[in-house]
């Protein structure tokens, strides 16, 4: 290179040369093997698929469209990447790939030389980056740029074996992501399992609880149906005693020689008045009413063939209101006074 282009570069290469020598004690920590990974302050996000090919080196440092580039053309755009902070990436358009190139073209430029010294702390400390967030591909091909810088590197050796070490770990921690992946699988479908087991278990007793309870139902309606057909039975019974009695005195009356003696509803006396069951429907709905209820007092004071004349609601309270006014008895009277009594129902 002419003294004239390495009087363009330097000013260039001196703008950064302060902040290279504070890179370049990392550099040397680095290839005494010491120190630490520097830590990377974005978040890397790791791959998912546990099968991801390892990342391979790409097939030469410098892509193919910067080689083909002309002197001027890579010396321009070198300086451009540099005042721009492009200093090794991105790929294909950083000031490392094109000072490389230009090297390879003018491999006796002292300038061209001296600018890809400054640039190797740069690429070291973004390697270093790349390997701790796992973004492999972009390791190698920073870790290509300075192999062509410089072969001799000392911190080479150290980062290649970082790069094969972080990949290894990286394909470990994936298989066990894939392993704890499986074992939650198995996990959930174990709690999957027992829930289906529980639900089956839960429906079979309530199945059992229902069953018991129309056992219940069914048994306690058999039990009312059997009351109630004691009940009319002994209101059967009561009606045809009532009926025989009825017949019995009419007999004795009609072969007496003695002509009867009038009576009328005032000479009715009640001796004995029996109140009304309240049906459990009604009683439970909270339902009130009346009825009118019309039957024949004997001379003996008991009274026969009681009927409804009118109900308030029908048919709610009449059966309970005629079998009240049957067990009604009166004092006894010259002869058979038939009346009417109004039964009031209130819950």
């Amino acid at each position: 290179m002419t003294p004239a282009s390495n009087t363009r570069i330097s000013p260039i290469r001196d703008g950064f040369r302060h902040a290279a020598l504070a890179a370049a004690l990392v550099l040397a920590i680095s290839a005494c093997g010491g120190g630490d990974k520097p830590a990377d302050a974005g978040t890397a996000t790791a791959p998912t698929d546990a099968a991801a090919p390892v990342a391979q080196p790409p097939a030469q440092a410098i892509s193919a469209q910067v080689a083909a580039m002309s002197v001027d053309q890579l010396r321009a755009a070198a300086r451009t990447a540099q005042n721009e902070q492009r200093m090794y990436a991105p790929a294909g358009n950083n000031a490392m790939e094109y000072y490389l190139a230009l090297r390879d073209k003018q491999p006796n430029d002292a300038a061209v030389t001296s600018a890809l010294t400054d640039l190797m702390p740069y690429a070291l400390i973004a390697t270093e980056q790349s390997i701790a967030r796992d973004d492999f591909s972009e390791a190698l091909r920073l870790y290509a740029l300075m192999e062509k810088t410089d072969k001799a590197a000392p911190a080479l050796p150290r980062l290649k074996q970082s790069i094969t070490d972080a990949q290894a770990s990286f394909a470990q921690r994936q298989q066990q992501q894939v392993l704890d992946a499986e074992a939650e699988k198995e996990r959930l479908a174990k709690l999957e399992e027992d829930r289906k087991k529980q639900q089956e278990e839960q429906q079979k007793l309530a199945a059992e609880r229902l069953a018991q309870q129309q056992q219940q139902q069914a048994a306690a309606a058999q039990a009312q149906r059997e009351a109630d057909a004691r009940r009319q039975e002994e209101a059967r019974v009561a009606a045809e005693r009532t009926r025989r009695e009825e017949e019995e005195r009419r007999r004795r009356e009609t072969s007496t020689t003695a002509a009867p003696a009038t009576a009328s509803a005032n000479d009715l006396r009640l001796i004995s008045q029996s109140a009304p069951k309240y049906p459990p429907e009604a009683f439970r709905d909270r339902v009130s009413g009346e009825v009118q209820v019309e039957f024949t007092v004997g001379t003996d004071g008991t009274v026969t063939n009681a009927r409804v004349v009118r109900g308030n609601p029908p048919r709610v309270f009449d059966r309970e209101a005629v079998a009240a006014v049957k067990r009604w008895r009166y004092q006894p009277i010259a002869s058979p006074v038939t009346t009417r009594q109004t039964i009031a129902f209130k819950p």
